[in-house]
């Protein structure tokens, strides 16, 4: 588990805190959503918990006291265009220091999970875009990390591949890994998450447990009504003078939360 307590931070120059006093909880073992408009303070999360800025103020505290193997995924590719699948993941292997004696078997293991097999030889720069995505994610895994960020994984894919890379991290806490996963997509983090946080402005609107935060009202009232009894409601309810707002078709998603949140509006 990952506790965030007060965590902020502040570019040189800036009028106000990238992060204003976040304090959040990531359980082991899960994928834990992280949502938030451009400029919410996400990006600088993720870079501190990446180990690539340090905090202005504020403390992270890991479960077992020591730091993770943790490794980033980010959402700009992370490889080079002109080396092949196989030079690309040797190289970056050799940069995270993985020991020569697990090379052979983590290369193997990393190109299995993102489906490389029959692009091994090919120049990375020739990859569509869900195959650069996938050679991300492999690159991210060579170090078997115990804690993975995953920054917009799925940002320009063809359908077939999207759904390739949200089986494949989906299985990721069967094999003891805990994911950050942020999106702009919220039917994958309804999909994937168990749990997740919105930021806005540096701070954290909501956080918790997704079904408990999509039943969650603003100072109303939510049914669940079979149709069939739908009319009878509707007639006790205005018969006791409980004024129906709205009526929606299903359980309320999650894009409906967060934009509930956020008020909707528009930051760039």
């Amino acid at each position: 588990m990952l506790s965030i307590h007060e965590l902020s931070y502040r570019y040189p120059g800036a009028s106000g805190p990238a992060l204003d006093r976040v304090s959040l909880t990531v359980p082991a073992g899960r994928i834990f959503g992280l949502l938030g408009p451009n400029g919410a303070g996400k990006t600088s999360l993720i870079g501190i918990l990446a180990g690539l800025r340090s905090p202005g103020g504020g403390s992270l505290a890991w479960s077992g006291g020591a730091r993770p193997r943790v490794a980033l995924v980010p959402q700009e590719y992370a490889f080079y265009p002109s080396l092949s699948c196989r030079e690309n993941l040797e190289f970056f292997a050799d940069v995270q220091g993985v020991p020569q004696a697990l090379r052979a078997r983590r290369l193997e293991l990393a190109m299995a999970f993102a489906g490389l097999e029959k692009v091994w030889a090919q120049r990375a720069g020739q990859y569509s875009g869900g195959l650069k995505r996938r050679l991300n994610l492999a690159i991210g895994l060579l170090a078997d990390p115990d804690f993975l960020l995953l920054d917009e994984p799925t940002v320009g894919v063809d359908p077939q591949s999207r759904s390739f890379i949200l089986e494949a991290i989906k299985a990721l806490p069967a094999e003891g890994k805990t994911v950050l996963y942020t999106s702009h997509y919220m039917e994958e983090v309804q999909y994937l998450c168990e749990s997740l946080a919105i930021l806005d402005q540096g701070r954290v609107l909501a956080q918790g447990r997704l079904d408990a935060l999509l039943a969650s009202g603003d100072g109303s009232l939510g049914l669940r009504i079979p149709g069939a009894k739908e009319q009878a409601a509707r007639a006790a309810l205005a018969g006791a003078g409980v004024p129906v707002l709205a009526r929606e078709s299903g359980a309320q998603d999650l894009e409906a939360l967060f934009m509930r949140l956020t008020h909707r509006s528009l930051r760039d």
